[in-house]
């Protein structure tokens, strides 16, 4: 019998339908040594050698394993394909030298539990990967060194502090300045003025004010209220036509598949989720789902920085595409992806979904509400990603009185060819009426706009001043 070790009983038991009676599968429930909060745990002066203790959550899943490899014949270490899995097999390794004498060690990994992605991984064992462990420990030293130094500080200049940390520190001391710069930030007012701008046909478009008396208005040039109604009294006083129309054909093209971070991220903006909300309902989806006969898992490995694909996946997708959009929505070529920071894990790929075929509509009567949000969001921005750009056509009308006086623009954009859209659009953080700059989001640049062409007479209807107030950073 093989014995296998996983982290979590979830996996373990996805796992176990897919290996024969010769394999059985065990759960460590996470690492199973740590670092004991006592002086002395890491000791620099001695190349920063590191005391290792088994927590008393561990003694079970450790018993249970020395338990099962008494009986094994090997033993195939399966934990997440990650720094942290790479040292779960490590520490394991180590607390069962002496049960394990000269039984043979595997470590296997995969990035999506799927029947066909665990026989590949256990038919390609390979050794731990020292390297990933060396990486594990030197963060793992940094975190206590820097906590079990610092905290005792801390709680002596403020008495029922939290804890000092490697990162939540410095995360502190951001949050703490930026909150500074709120406090101090001085609101500002300032006016933008709009107006339905009419043809003689009757069809209007939404204008904005951007000249007055031959000048350029700047963001912050109309600040009061007596300044908007002069200039509202200069519309209503002028008569207008078309001055410039400028049509740009431009193209969008799609977000690449999601990180972890970006689909925090994009959960957020769009469910209102927690970062730690999405990860326990990703977690879900990754470890394996029952869909009827099988359990399976739906998405690759969560904890990724990488954007790229595995050319097997590309292909899938792309046949996805073709089967349910068409030819024009597929490019010439496919998408390469790559990660912009110097130092991504690009061994991992994007978050996908195990199999693109497996679309939503068809998942969710096995899903729950949070899981079935979180797959339709990463099935559709991994199809988009693989998709034709999309095509707009962008539209700048400036509308001009015949005196000089004032000049309105109107801006518009319309998708010629919907290409990725017609799948996924990525939502955006909240725009405010002005942030500490002044810079407010005040194009409607996805506005219909009527055809007009140069001289074409218009008239200003339905003029309208906007107060704004500047907003500190977010």
């Amino acid at each position: 019998m093989k014995l296998v070790v996983v982290e979590s009983p979830a996996k373990a038991k996805t796992i176990n339908k897919y290996l024969g009676n010769d394999y059985h599968v065990v759960a460590s429930i996470g690492h199973v040594r740590d670092l004991p909060d006592k002086q002395g745990s890491v000791i620099p002066e001695e190349d920063f050698a590191m005391h290792w203790d088994i927590p008393t959550r561990s003694k079970d899943p450790i018993h249970t394993i020395r338990s099962e490899l008494k009986k094994a014949d090997k033993l195939i270490l399966a934990t997440d394909p990650d720094r942290e899995g790479e040292a779960i097999s490590w520490h394991i390794h180590h607390v069962m030298k002496d049960t394990i004498g000269d039984k043979p060690v595997e470590r296997v990994v995969f990035n999506e539990i799927t029947k066909s992605a665990v026989l590949d991984a256990m038919a390609h064992p390979r050794h731990i990967n020292n390297e990933l462990v060396d990486a594990y420990m030197a963060r793992r030293a940094l975190d206590y060194l820097v906590g079990f130094n610092l905290s005792p500080v801390l709680w002596h200049k403020l008495p029922g502090a939290k804890s000092a940390g490697r990162v939540q520190s410095v995360a502190l001391k951001l949050i703490c300045e930026r909150e500074i710069e709120i406090e101090q930030f001085i609101t500002e007012e300032y006016w933008s003025i709009e107006a339905k701008m009419q043809k003689v046909s009757g069809e209007t478009m939404t204008a904005r004010l951007t000249h007055l008396n031959g000048k350029k208005l700047g963001k912050m040039t109309i600040n009061s209220q007596a300044l908007a109604d002069d200039a509202v009294a200069a519309i209503k006083a002028s008569d207008f036509a078309v001055l410039d129309v400028e049509t740009k054909r431009t193209k969008r093209n799609p977000y690449p598949p999601f990180t972890t971070s970006t689909l925090q991220q994009e959960a957020s903006r769009k469910f209102g989720f927690s970062a730690s909300r999405t990860m326990q309902v990703a977690q879900k989806l990754y470890e394996g789902i029952n869909i009827g006969s099988e359990t399976t898992g739906l998405i690759t490995y969560m904890r990724t920085d990488g954007v790229q694909l595995s050319n097997d996946a590309i292909q899938a997708i792309r046949s996805e595409i073709s089967n349910t959009k068409g030819s024009r929505y597929i490019p010439s070529t496919p998408r390469i992806y790559k990660s912009k920071a110097a130092n991504a894990q690009e061994a991992h790929e994007a978050i996908r979904p195990t199999s693109i075929s497996k679309q939503p509509s068809a998942m969710r009567q096995y899903l729950d509400a949070d899981q079935f949000k979180l797959y339709d969001l990463i099935w559709k921005r991994t199809l988009a990603s693989q998709m034709a750009s999309a095509e707009l056509d962008k539209t700048a009308v400036d509308i001009a009185d015949r005196g000089g006086k004032a000049t309105l623009r109107a801006n518009g954009s319309i998708i010629v060819f919907d290409g990725f859209l017609s799948v996924y659009r990525e939502d955006k953080d909240d725009q405010d009426n002005g942030n500490a700059s002044g810079n407010g989001n005040d194009d409607d640049a996805n506005a219909i706009l009527p055809p007009v062409a140069s001289g074409e007479q218009m008239s200003a209807k339905n003029i309208t001043p906007n107060q704004h107030f500047t907003q500190p950073p977010p």
